[in-house]
Order: structure tokens, then sequence, then C-alpha cells
């Protein structure tokens, strides 16, 4: 995080609350449970089930602590309630067009942790992003790539 705020769309908190409710009444128990099983196998030193337990455990405090300062410092945006005025925004969906292929896309313009390009989720720093936001329906944009410079239209910008 750059900024002392985190932007995140309604959706991607929710998901972000989810995992954090997961994480303390499921997976903090369950691993606690298991150190206390390995603690009882005796001789802690060469205890492979009781380092698993203690690794795991880490990775669970540190990601509560992970999401529990991105909620606290979360600026949460709902899409829908937007009204840009067909600008490109955080949260805003938009439909490109390749102007060298004619293929189209559509990617929501979102946070770091909700990012996933297979759902045409982007992360708001990303290249991509970073190129649309500001522009409006019917511009055209540059996009650098590892592959090149491409080239796209954006054909609708829509905020559900």
């Amino acid at each position: 995080m750059t900024s002392s705020t985190y932007p995140i769309t309604k959706n991607g908190a929710e998901k972000l609350k989810a995992e954090l409710i997961n994480l303390k009444t499921k997976e903090r128990p369950a691993v606690i449970n298991a150190i206390s099983e390995a603690r009882a196998q005796g001789d802690l030193s060469e205890n492979a089930d009781y380092d698993a337990a203690k690794e795991r455990q880490g990775f669970i405090e540190g990601r509560i602590k992970d999401i529990e300062g991105k909620l606290g410092a979360a600026s949460v945006i709902s899409p829908a309630e937007l009204d840009a005025g067909g600008r490109v925004v955080f949260g805003a969906t938009v439909e490109l067009e390749d102007e060298d292929s004619g293929a189209e896309v559509k990617y929501q313009i979102v946070g770091e942790d909700e990012a996933d390009i297979k759902l045409g989720l982007i992360n708001f720093s990303s290249p991509i992003a970073r190129a649309l936001i500001g522009k409006n329906e019917g511009d055209s944009v540059a996009v650098v790539t590892p592959s090149g410079t491409k080239h796209y239209e954006i054909v609708a910008v829509r905020y559900v």
C-alpha cells in the first residue's frame, strides 16, 4: 500500500471480510489444535508436524494482520453508485476493442487483492488500468505490454 487509504470495491471488501472470519473461526483454531497434538507427541526438536503447524500458524496470523490492516484503511467503492459520466474510474467495467485485431475484451478495474485476469478483474495499478483511468468512452488508448504496444478503443464504460 502506497497511500493511507486502500481502494477496494464493495465486492472485494466482502470477500476479504469472509476470508478474515474463516481464518479466525476455522483456520486459527485448527492450527492451535494441530500444535497441541504435535506437542503431545513429545520431543519437539525433531517433530515435523509441530514445525509445519507452527509455520502454518505464522502464515495465518500474518494474513489476519494483513487483512485487518487493509480493511482498516479501506476506501470501499460501490461501482453501481458511481456517476463518472462515461469516464474510466476505479470500479468501472470497461469494454475495449483491439484496434489491430478487432478482438473485444472486458475488464473491471479493482483493488490489488481482487485482481484476477482470468475473471477480467485488473489491478488499478496495472499498466492497462493506468492507461485507461481518466479516459472516456470512444477514446483510443495505447498500452505498453511486454509484447509491444497495443492500441485499444474504449467501446463502453459501465458502473456495475
